[in-house]
C-alpha cells in the first residue's frame, strides 16, 4: 500500500488487525468505496443477522458515516425540506443519541426521487460537517453543539443537490451546486472561514422551459502521488484537477457530457469519469498540466451508455460499475475502456454506489437487494440478500458490520457474536 494512503488510514482510525475501521465519509476513509474489513456478513434478510433497525422520519438517499460507537446520518424531517437534521445514533443498539435540525423556509426545488438532505456528512473524529444545500453548511461537535455554520447562498436546480463534503488537512471541501450558483469551496474546518473558491460558470437551474439540463452532483476525490495531492472534480463537459491547498486549476480535460452524478475513480495515475443520462465516459492520465484533452486522454466512450448515478469500484485495473438504467453491471478495463461483461444483468436499477471489501463487491439495487460478487474479471455471483425496502443509498462498513439506509429504516447487519 502507498505510504501516504496508509498514513491517512491510520489517521482515520484504522490499524488493520488491531482496531475496527471507521467509515468517516461518503464511500469510506479514502472516498473510493474500499474497506479493509474482513469477515463481513454473507447472508441477511429482514429477520436474519439483523442487530437492530431504526425507523427513519422519511425517505432519504444519504449514507451513514461511522466513528467508533457513533453513527451520523442526515435526514429531512418532512417532505417539504423545511426541517433538515443531523442524527447521532448509538452503534450498539440503534438508539438516537441526539438530533439537531435546521429550519429552512426558503424555496429549493428537488425531484421526487431525490429527497432533501441527500449529501452524506463527514467527520474527523471530533467534528461532524453536513451540507443542507440552500440551508447552509453546518459543523457540530460529537455532543451535538453547533460550532459554526456557513450560508453559501441558494442552491437551485430542478433535480435538487446531493454532493457530500470531504476533508483535506485543515479544510472541508464542498461541490456547491448544481445551478447558476455552482462552485468548489474550501473552508477552515475549525472556524468555517472561507479559504478559497473556484467558480464554475455556465450553470442552469433547469426550472423553466428552454433552460439547459446540465450540472454536476458529484463528490470530488483527492489523489496523492509523492508529495503532491490533486483535487479531482467532474463538471458538465469536462473534468478538472485543482490544488486543494489553494484552489489553483492544474489541468482540465474535455469529453464528458452535460450531466454528471458519479465521483471520479482513480487507480495509480489513471482517473475514470462517467457522465450520467446515457452520456460519455473517459479515462485520463493525472500527470498533465493545462488542457490535456489531446495529450492525456486514454479513451473516450461516446456510444449510448447506461444511466449512471452511483459510483463504481476500481480493483486491479478493472472498473466494476452497477448502473441505474438498465439494471446491469459492467467490468471495464480501465486502460482500454472495453466492457468485459456486456449486457450482464444484476437485479433492478442501482442508484447507490458499490463497495469493496475482502475481495468482494457489494452492489445494492433500488429494491433493497444487495448482490455480492467476486471482484474479478470473470463474473461470479456469491450471494443475494434482500431487505425488501427501497434504497438509493450506499452501504457503510465498520467493525465487521454493514449499515444500510433504506427509505424506511437504518439497518445494522451483523454476524452473531
Amino acid at each position: 500500500m502507498h505510504l501516504k494512503a496508509l498514513a491517512l488510514l491510520l489517521l482515520m482510525g484504522v490499524t488493520a488487525g488491531l482496531h475496527a475501521e471507521n467509515w468517516p465519509a461518503f464511500r469510506g476513509p479514502l472516498g473510493n468505496g474500499k474497506s479493509l474489513e474482513k469477515d463481513l456478513p454473507n447472508t441477511w434478510s429482514p429477520t436474519e443477522n439483523i442487530k437492530w433497525k431504526l425507523k427513519l422520519a422519511g425517505p432519504g438517499s444519504s449514507s451513514p458515516i461511522i466513528w467508533e460507537n457513533k453513527i451520523f446520518l442526515s435526514q429531512s424531517l418532512n417532505k417539504e425540506g423545511s426541517e433538515r437534521a443531523l442524527l447521532c445514533i448509538d452503534r450498539k443498539d440503534g438508539k438516537v443519541l441526539w438530533q439537531k435540525s435546521v429550519n429552512f423556509q426558503g424555496k429549493e426545488p428537488t425531484h421526487s426521487t431525490n429527497p432533501y438532505c441527500s449529501g452524506t456528512p463527514v467527520t474527523d473524529g471530533s467534528k461532524v460537517i453536513v451540507s443542507f444545500g440552500s440551508a447552509g453548511l453546518y459543523c457540530y461537535d460529537f455532543e451535538g453543539n453547533i460550532l459554526w455554520n456557513k450560508d453559501l447562498g441558494k442552491c437551485i436546480h430542478l433535480w435538487g443537490n446531493s454532493s457530500s463534503p470531504i476533508l483535506y488537512k485543515n479544510l472541508v471541501i464542498l461541490n456547491f451546486g448544481p445551478g447558476e450558483n455552482s462552485f468548489l469551496l474550501a473552508l477552515d474546518k475549525a472556524t468555517g472561514k472561507e479559504i478559497w473558491r473556484a467558480n464554475e460558470p455556465g450553470g442552469s437551474p433547469a426550472t423553466e422551459k428552454g433552460q439547459d439540463w446540465l450540472g454536476s452532483w458529484a463528490t470530488p476525490v483527492l489523489h496523492t502521488k509523492g508529495d503532491a495531492t490533486q483535487l479531482i472534480m467532474p463538471w458538465p463537459n469536462n473534468i478538472k484537477s485543482y490544488n486543494p491547498d489553494n484552489g489553483q486549476l492544474l489541468w482540465t480535460c474535455k469529453g464528458l457530457t452535460k450531466l454528471v452524478y458519479t465521483s471520479p475513480l482513480i487507480e495509480k495515475d489513471t482517473v475514470v469519469v462517467m457522465s450520467g443520462y446515457h452520456g460519455s465516459a473517459m479515462a485520463v492520465k493525472t500527470d498533465g498540466k493545462g488542457d490535456v484533452t489531446e495529450s492525456h486522454k486514454l479513451w473516450l466512450n461516446t456510444a449510448k451508455n447506461p444511466q449512471r448515478i452511483g459510483t463504481g469500484i476500481i480493483h486491479d485495473n478493472y472498473l466494476f460499475m452497477a448502473n441505474a438504467g438498465p439494471g446491469n453491471i459492467q467490468c471495464i478495463d480501465i486502460l482500454t475502456g472495453k466492457d468485459l461483461w456486456e449486457n450482464q444483468r444484476l437485479g433492478a436499477n442501482h442508484w447507490g454506489s458499490m463497495i469493496y471489501a475482502d475481495g468482494k463487491l457489494y452492489a445494492t439495487d433500488q429494491n433493497g437487494d444487495t448482490f455480492i460478487l467476486e471482484a474479478k474479471p470473470v463474473f461470479k455471483q456469491l450471494g443475494k440478500n434482500s431487505l425488501k425496502e427501497h434504497t438509493d443509498a450506499t452501504l457503510a462498513i465498520a467493525d465487521k458490520e454493514l449499515f444500510v439506509r433504506t427509505f424506511q429504516h437504518l439497518w445494522c447487519i451483523s454476524n452473531p457474536k
